[in-house]
């Protein structure tokens, strides 16, 4: 069985830290061509610069209600750039 495309995080009912700790520790579970899809309630500054000094990259997008979903990427594959749930 294949792994799915993406690791789906919906952490909008999360209060910080939790969202970047489900991130890290997701982050090692991400094979060749996956992703991980991060929704969230606020744009979570922090966590940018922590990807990408661990070579991930990301794509965020604000919905239409507000919330945000990013993904995130090794650095060197090319992300999609249409988050939308």
């Amino acid at each position: 069985m294949l792994p799915a495309a993406e690791i789906h995080i919906d952490a909008r009912d999360l209060e910080p830290p939790e969202p970047l700790e489900k991130v890290m520790q997701a982050l090692p579970l991400l094979r060749t061509g996956q992703s991980i899809r991060l929704l969230l309630l606020r744009e979570p500054f922090a966590l940018y610069p922590i990807l990408a000094a661990r070579g991930y990259g990301h794509v965020t997008q604000m919905q239409a209600d507000g919330s945000y979903v990013i993904l995130i990427r090794q650095a060197n594959a090319s992300p999609d750039t249409t988050p939308a749930q």
